[in-house]
């Protein structure tokens, strides 16, 4: 028996470790390639209709033109014959010409004269017989993306996002001034905030992936994301926490550590509330109002506490106090993703990529509250007890009241 072990151990030492691992990756490679070669043996013709699955992309209105992007997301090749609004077949031009093959792409210009305000419904028939059906709820100009359009997209992302954010991290000398009590109710209400945060996230995600081409992943981009997310956030804490006991540092997370945490989250979050303000500012359905500004404001600078709430000293870990510096970079870090999302979203928005990045933004949130759940924590260790639990509810239902001021 020994020795045919050692006969064994001889013959595989023969081939290096990175060669036995290829030799599966080839085989299957060579079966793959004679399975073409021969033309896929016993599998005939499809004798059914082609599959056709278009998906709207975009709609783009300018004076006297619709343009819509396409893609193709099912196995069949798509051409398109005819267009018809509101029942009316109008003449059209396509970027890349009328087939559209698998996963690809068109634009069709349709030269129709929309009124502003009005509702329109556009059917594309296809060469088979298929119509792939659009809408136009309210019909509004998009607006050109040029410097004025991008600096009033900023100008949006700094009036709901930086400003309230930096307005609420002044909460910062109220926090450092309150017993231990109200500060764990305090990191309860936190955990509130950023639970309702993670939800509404991932609500809106899944409503963006329904619409997004399936062949993408649609529902699994938002939850791909999310797992991405809170993984690598994961093996970040890992890493630093292995550094901070090579260095002889007392266990747990500084106060700052996870402030930036926190921030890093909301940030996250804010990118995809910027990708949804674009978009609906670019199709009309947003009208950018005073209203919608002091809502936003009033939203969004309880994130700002959520911030701070981890710098009281022996809160949440020890650490030195932030300077301005440190203090201005969290801002920007919650705040100003709201002005990239703003960008994106009304310059070239995408479906499947807003669904990925609400789902990072969800696993991100999920992580943060993760981090900060210990100092909810009372005397005998209880994560849910009755002062914790009233403030996981305080933070929801203030996120809740203020989240009807900002519909959008």
């Amino acid at each position: 028996m020994e020795a045919g072990t050692q006969a064994e151990e001889l013959h595989g030492s023969r081939l290096p470790a990175w060669a036995l691992g290829l030799i599966p990756l080839a085989l299957i490679a060579v079966a793959i390639g004679g399975f073409a070669l021969l033309g896929g043996p016993g599998l005939g013709e499809r004798t059914g209709p082609p599959v056709e699955e278009v998906t709207v992309e975009r709609t783009v209105l300018r004076p006297g033109e619709i343009e819509l992007t396409l893609r193709n997301d099912g196995p069949d090749p798509v051409e398109i014959a005819q267009i018809a609004v509101n029942d009316a077949f109008a003449p059209f031009a396509t970027s890349d010409g009328r087939v559209i093959d698998r996963l690809g792409s068109t634009t069709l210009q349709v030269e129709y004269p929309w009124v502003e305000g009005e509702a329109y419904e556009i059917f594309i028939l296809t060469s088979t017989g298929g119509t792939i059906n659009a809408a136009i709820d309210v019909a509004t100009e998009t607006p050109e993306a040029d410097l004025s359009f991008y600096g009033l997209m900023a100008l949006l992302g700094i009036y709901v996002g930086v400003i309230p954010v930096s307005l609420g991290m002044l909460w910062l000398p109220f926090v450092r001034r309150v017993g231990e009590r109200w500060m764990m109710a305090l990191i309860a209400f936190t955990v509130g905030l950023l639970a309702f945060l993670g939800i509404d996230a991932g609500l809106e995600g899944l409503e963006i992936a329904a619409g997004a081409p399936g062949v993408f992943g649609g529902a699994e981009l938002v939850f791909g994301g999310g797992l991405a997310a809170y993984l690598a956030l994961a093996g970040v804490d890992a890493y630093l926490g292995r550094r901070r006991e090579a260095a002889g540092e007392a266990g747990g997370a500084g106060g700052f550590y996870l402030a930036l945490l926190v921030a890093i989250g909301i940030g996250l979050h804010n990118l995809g509330e910027g990708l949804a303000i674009g978009s609906a500012y670019a199709t009309g359905a947003l009208a950018l109002g005073a209203f919608l500004v002091v809502g936003f404001a009033i939203h969004n600078t309880t994130e700002g506490l959520a911030i701070v709430a981890p710098l009281r000293g022996g809160a949440a870990g020890a650490g030195g106090r932030p300077g301005f510096g440190h203090l201005a970079a969290l801002g920007l870090i919650a705040g100003a993703p709201a002005v990239l999302g703003a960008w994106i979203g009304a310059a070239a928005f995408n479906p499947s990529l807003a669904a990925l990045l609400f789902g990072i933004g969800v696993g991100a949130i999920a992580r943060v509250v993760v981090q900060i759940s210990p100092a909810m924590r009372d005397g005998d260790g209880r994560y849910l007890n009755p002062l914790s639990v009233a403030g996981i509810l305080a933070g929801i239902l203030v996120m809740y009241l203020t989240g009807l001021l900002v519909s959008v």
